[in-house]
């Protein structure tokens, strides 16, 4: 019966992973874009356009707190970035400014990415601890392999490597934003960074398990040589 239980809750699971992709694609690229383009077809200006384009996000994480009864940091971005974006619209006047300005959030996170870096965990450590659950038995597993040094340089890895695509994309978008229509620059300040950060999501598995599989090909090497001896693993100090 208990091995029935995950089971059960993978569909659940899917469900929830379509339902929040949905709210992606709807109130946060689809909806944007399909508004700016009446908008413009009716008549009215880039700004008023843009302004009336933030609506969608602002929406749409109205409704995740109504479901969730919380309002995670991803939602306080975005609501943050409409307010800035419609006071410097309206401040300004130019839709170019409105639409460089939603990169600043991507290079503040590259820069805090690097930073971290100095610190005693890095980022991108930190955010998988919070995703796993640093009070859950999992969790505290996941900490403790903080000891050992491969682990070390693999999570300062994932860091840098998180800490310059999201500084790169910043700077692409703001190029794009000077270069294009401002029709194409929304476009793309709507795709690139579910793009970039799918990318790296897919990237960081993809190394991580790779590392883990070497990990385990180390470790039953002495093992297989030497069926007495223990595997040594190299720990440092935190």
């Amino acid at each position: 019966m208990a091995n029935n239980v995950p089971q059960q809750q993978q569909p659940i699971r899917n469900r929830h992973h379509l339902a929040a992709l949905a709210m992606i694609a709807v109130f946060d690229i689809a909806g944007p874009l399909i508004t700016y383009s009446l908008m413009r077809h009716a008549g009215q200006g880039a700004v008023p356009a843009l302004i009336l384009s933030g609506i969608f996000p602002a929406v749409g994480v109205v409704l995740g707190f109504a479901r969730h009864r919380q309002v995670d940091a991803v939602g306080i971005l975005v609501l943050a970035g409409v307010a800035v974006g419609t006071v410097l619209g309206l401040v300004s006047g130019s839709a170019r400014l409105m639409l460089a300005e939603g990169s600043v959030p991507t290079a503040i996170f590259g820069l805090a990415c690097i930073g971290s870096l100095w610190t005693s965990r890095p980022l991108i450590f930190r955010f998988a601890l919070e995703f796993i659950g640093a009070d859950t038995p999992k969790g505290r597993d996941f900490a403790a392999l903080w000891r050992y040094l491969e682990f070390r340089r693999l999570f300062r890895l994932f860091t840098v490597v998180w800490g310059v695509a999201y500084l790169a994309e910043a700077a692409v978008r703001v190029m794009i934003v000077e270069i294009a229509p401002v029709g194409t620059a929304l476009l793309v300040s709507k795709v690139m960074p579910y793009a970039v950060a799918a990318l790296l999501i897919i990237w960081t598995r993809a190394y991580g398990e790779r590392a883990r599989r070497r990990g385990e090909r180390l470790i039953a090497a002495p093992l297989s040589a030497e069926p007495g001896r223990a595997p040594e693993l190299r720990e440092v100090s935190a």
